[in-house]
C-alpha cells in the first residue's frame, strides 16, 4: 500500500487533476460571492424595509439556513419583498449547493481520487524471478479462452493493459495483468520478456509491427506470434521480427469450408501428434449413411480407427453397432497413408455440380470461397454491402448483392439445389437465424457456421447447424499448440485434446478397468510411450506409469478427470 504522501504526490502531479482544482476552485469562490451578497441584501432589507437590525454572523447564519433548505424559522422576512428575496435565496441554494457541488466535488475530485486510489493498485511488473511465462499485449476476445487454458496447465501470463484502470478491472477478475505502454522497452523490461516463452502481439497490425520490433529490442530471442487483418501485414511483421505470423481470419475460413465435406479431398485432418494423425469426415452423400461402424469395415477398407462420432457438437463412442446419419462426422486417427486411403474412397466420381452458398463476403467468406474453389466446387456468395465487390472480385462463381434474410435473394443465389451453406457474417444473432431459415428451406443442406461469442453455441446447434467454429477458439487452439511446440488440434467447439500422465491410481489397470469414459467423459484416442504413440488402443492393455494419456473431452470433463484420478 504506497503511503498517504506518495498518493498526494501521484494525485496533485496529474495536469488534469490541477486543472480540475482550479475549476473547483472557481465553483467554491462563486459560491463565497453569492453567500456574502445575499448576507448584504438580508441586511439591508431588514434593516431599511422591516426596520430590524441583525449581525453579520446572524445574516451569514440566515443565507446559509435558507440556502441548504434547513429553514428554522427563527429568522424570517414579513414585507413581501422579503419574501421574495427568501424564494430567490432558496432557488439558487437548491441550485449551487444542493446540486451543483456535490456534482462539482464529485467530478473534480472525488472522482480522480478514486481514479488515482485505482491506477496504484495496478500491477507495473512481473513478479520477481519468473520464468517461462506468457506476454499478450491485449485483453481481446481470444484472451479469455487461452487464459483458462494457460491456468488449467499452470503456465504463468501476463495481459499488457494500458489503462491502470481498466488494469484493476481486470484484476478483480482474477486475470494477471500488468499496466504499461503497449509500444515501450522499459514495458517489456518490466514484463522480463527476455526469460518469456512467449510474446502474443495481438494488437492492430501497425501497432503489432511496433511491439514487435520493441520486443527485439528487449528479447531477441523470444518467439512473438504476431495476429495479422490485412494479408498485406504478412511479410512486414515477418520483417519486423514476428517468429509466427497468424492470419486467423484466412484461417477460419478455410477450417470452415473444410467442414463442407465435398468435392475431390472430403477427409479433413484437425490435427496430428507425431506421427498420428487426427481427422475427420462427413457421412452426407457417401455410402456410409445408415450403416454402423462395423458394417463400414473402414479398419478393414483402410486402416484407420474410428475413435468418436460426432452428432451435433455431442462426442459419442465408436462403438460398433453406432449407426451413422446424414449428420454424422467420425472422427479417425492414423497415419497419413490410410488417410489417403479413405480419401480416396470417399472422392466423388462426379463431384456436385451445385453451388456451395457462403453468406458473408467479409475476409473470412472469401477465405473459404478460396479453398472451395482449389477443391474443384462451385461457390456463390451473398453480400449485403455492394462496397465489398471489388474485394470480393471473381472469386465467387456468383456474387448476389442483397439481404440474406430475403427469401427471394436466397433461392436466388440458389439455396434450394446448394449441398452446403456456410455462414459467415460477423453477427451472431443474424447468423443463428438464417440456420433456422436455411434448414426450414432445404432439410438436408449441411449448415457450416462461425461464431463470436461462446454463450451463443448451444443455440446455434438449437438452429440447425451442422458444425460451428468461433474465431476465439481457432486462436486460443492455434497459439496454445505453438506454446506446446506442437501442430493445432482443432475439434468442435469447447472440445479440445488434452494429454495427462497416467495416474498412480490408474497404473497396472486395463483402459476398460479405468473407467475413464464413465466416470469423466472424456474419450481416450490414444496413449503416448516415450516417442511412440498407440492410436485407439484395445480396452485389455495395461496402463504403465510412464505413459501418457491422449484425451478428447471438455475443459469440465479434464477437471472432472482431475478431481476423480489425480
Amino acid at each position: 500500500m504506497k503511503l498517504l504522501g506518495t498518493q498526494l504526490a501521484y494525485f496533485f502531479n496529474q495536469g488534469v487533476v490541477r486543472q480540475n482544482i482550479r475549476s473547483l476552485i472557481k465553483f467554491l469562490a462563486l459560491l463565497i460571492i453569492v453567500i456574502i451578497l445575499f448576507s448584504v441584501i438580508f441586511h439591508l432589507i431588514m434593516a431599511r424595509i422591516e426596520g430590524r437590525y441583525h449581525s453579520w454572523i446572524t445574516g451569514f447564519y440566515w443565507t446559509l439556513t435558507v440556502m441548504s433548505t434547513l429553514g428554522f424559522g427563527d429568522i424570517t422576512f414579513e414585507s413581501d419583498l422579503g419574501r421574495i428575496f427568501s424564494i430567490t435565496v432558496l432557488l439558487t441554494g437548491i441550485v449551487l449547493l444542493l446540486i451543483m457541488l456535490p456534482f462539482a466535488f464529485i467530478r473534480y475530485f472525488y472522482a480522480p481520487w478514486i481514479e488515482t486510489q485505482l491506477r496504484l493498485q495496478a500491477p507495473r511488473e512481473a513478479d520477481a524471478g519468473v520464468r517461462g511465462h506468457v506476454i499478450i499485449c491485449r485483453y481481446d476476445s481470444i484472451t479469455p479462452g487461452l487464459v483458462r487454458k494457460l491456468n488449467f496447465n499452470q503456465i504463468p501470463y501476463y495481459v499488457l493493459e494500458p489503462d491502470p484502470v481498466a488494469a484493476v478491472r481486470l484484476l478483480g477478475e482474477e486475470i494477471s495483468v500488468v499496466t504499461g505502454e503497449i509500444d515501450s522497452r522499459e514495458t517489456y523490461e518490466r514484463l522480463r520478456a527476455a526469460d518469456a516463452a512467449m510474446v502474443l502481439t495481438n494488437a492492430e497490425d501497425t501497432t503489432n509491427t511496433n511491439i514487435t520490433l520493441t520486443v527485439r529490442e528487449v528479447a531477441p530471442a523470444v518467439p512473438v506470434v504476431a495476429l495479422v487483418e490485412n494479408e498485406d501485414s504478412l511479410d512486414i511483421l515477418e520483417f519486423s521480427g514476428a517468429t509466427h505470423v497468424l492470419h486467423l481470419k484466412r484461417r477460419l475460413g478455410e477450417y470452415l469450408a473444410a467442414r463442407v465435406g465435398l468435392g475431390r479431398r472430403r477427409v479433413h485432418v484437425i490435427g496430428n501428434f507425431r506421427d498420428v494423425l487426427i481427422a475427420e469426415f462427413s457421412v452426407q452423400d457417401t455410402p456410409f449413411s445408415g450403416m454402423t461402424l462395423r458394417e463400414t469395415k473402414l479398419r478393414a477398407k483402410t486402416g484407420l480407427s474410428v475413435v468418436g462420432v460426432w452428432e451435433k457438437a455431442h462426442m459419442q463412442t465408436a462403438a460398433p453397432d453406432l449407426r451413422l446419419t446424414e449428420h454424422s462426422v467420425p472422427v479417425v486417427i492414423g497415419i497419413r497413408q490410410q488417410i489417403a486411403a479413405l480419401d480416396e474412397l470417399l472422392a466423388e466420381k462426379q463431384p456436385n455440380p451445385n453451388p456451395v452458398l457462403i453468406i458473408g463476403g467479409g475476409k473470412v467468406g472469401r477465405a473459404a470461397a478460396r479453398a472451395l474453389k482449389e477443391r474443384g466446387l462451385r461457390v456463390h456468395i451473398i453480400e449485403r454491402k455492394d462496397t465489398l465487390t471489388g474485394r470480393i472480385g471473381a472469386i465467387p462463381d456468383r456474387l448476389v448483392i442483397g439481404d440474406a434474410a430475403d427469401r427471394g435473394v436466397l433461392m436466388d443465389a440458389g439455396l434450394g439445389e446448394a449441398p452446403a451453406v456456410i455462414l459467415s457474417t460477423n453477427d451472431d444473432a443474424m447468423n443463428i437465424y438464417l440456420s433456422i431459415y436455411c434448414r426450414r428451406l432445404s432439410p438436408g443442406l449441411r449448415i457450416v457456421s462461425r461464431i463470436t461469442h461462446e454463450r451463443n453455441i448451444e443455440a446455434i446447434y438449437r438452429a440447425g447447424a451442422d458444425y460451428v467454429l468461433s474465431y476465439a477458439s481457432l486462436g486460443r487452439e492455434t497459439i496454445f499448440s505453438l506454446l506446446a511446440g506442437r501442430e493445432p488440434i482443432l475439434l468442435e467447439e469447447g472440445i479440445d485434446l488434452f494429454i495427462a500422465p497416467v495416474p498412480e491410481a490408474l497404473a497396472g489397470k486395463t483402459l476398460a478397468q479405468s473407467n475413464i469414459g464413465a466416470r469423466t467423459g472424456l474419450i481416450v484416442i490414444g496413449l503416448q510411450d516415450g516417442d511412440r504413440c498407440i492410436a485407439n488402443p484395445p480396452a485389455e492393455l495395461e496402463l504403465e506409469r510412464n505413459w501418457k494419456l491422449l484425451m478428447l473431452g471438455t475443459d469440465h470433463q479434464r477437471q472432472s478427470f482431475t478431481d476423480v484420478y489425480e
